[in-house]
């Protein structure tokens, strides 16, 4: 995957505070175009050997494969969860007008 190629950033969080928290700072810093926060959902896992479930939000952050780095490092730095879920989901094609626009706020912007 070229560096400068638009990707989603896929990030749970534990409440609503944090995702929004962690979606502001993305955004003020350029490291994400736009960040989407989906309300409450349930995941089930297994964590330190029991299987756990509890209410998460999901964090959607659209940037630039080039600062996926950057951007997981920002994350864990404030996230509260000892091993967060951060994973960079390519993207592969779309409204190249919208694709263009990512790269004008987090690559250009900068």
């Amino acid at each position: 995957m070229p560096k400068d190629s638009p990707c989603f950033v896929y990030i749970t969080a534990p409440s609503k505070k944090e995702a929004n928290s962690i979606g502001e700072l993305l955004v003020h810093q350029k490291l994400a175009a736009c960040v989407n926060i989906i309300d409450e959902m349930t995941s089930i896992y297994r964590w330190q050997g029991k299987i756990e479930k509890s209410a998460e939000f999901v964090i959607i952050a659209k940037t630039h494969q080039i600062l996926v780095g950057e951007l997981c490092e920002k994350v864990k730095q404030i996230h509260s969860y000892e091993c967060p879920c951060i994973v960079s989901i390519p993207v592969e094609g779309g409204n190249h007008e919208f694709l263009d626009w990512i790269g004008e706020q987090v690559i250009e912007n900068k």
